[in-house]
């Protein structure tokens, strides 16, 4: 194998990490990120360590096998940690790990722009559906 240099390397690495490829990890992240109930876990305990019961009663919609999923997920990626507390009933709280809370400012910037710009987005649909119906 060739020696490379520095230059080299990075320029490897960078072309390995381009998520507009398919097999790049980055990818797989961006995917994970970018669902509704992951952005809305994480919103949920950038509050703070909550209880399971707690994000289930605070995330409408969101079903007991989903929650448990997306928990699970979160904590291998390195993003949510679980402490489990012994005791009757046993208590198992979640919370954002440091790397979590560096996503937190994009997640909030988005959660943000979604709920001041859904009026728009409303009219803008209304707009493409009467637009559709009479092509």
């Amino acid at each position: 194998m060739p020696t490379r240099t520095a230059a080299q390397r990075r320029e490897v690495a960078a072309r390995e990490y381009d998520a507009f490829l398919a097999t790049c990890p980055a990818r797989q992240l961006l995917d994970r990120i970018s669902d509704k109930w992951v952005t809305l876990i994480l919103t949920a305990l950038s509050d703070g360590p909550q209880r399971y019961s707690d994000l289930s009663r605070r995330i409408a919609g969101v079903s007991q096998k989903m929650l448990t999923q997306t928990l699970r997920l979160l904590e291998r990626d390195g993003l949510v940690s679980r402490s489990v507390t012994p005791s009757v009933p046993v208590r198992v709280d979640y919370e954002l790990t440091q790397l979590g809370q560096t996503l937190m400012p994009l997640i909030a910037a988005i959660k943000d722009w979604a709920e001041t710009h859904m009026p728009e987005v409303t009219t803008a649909r209304s707009a493409y559906d009467a637009e559709s119906a009479s092509a």
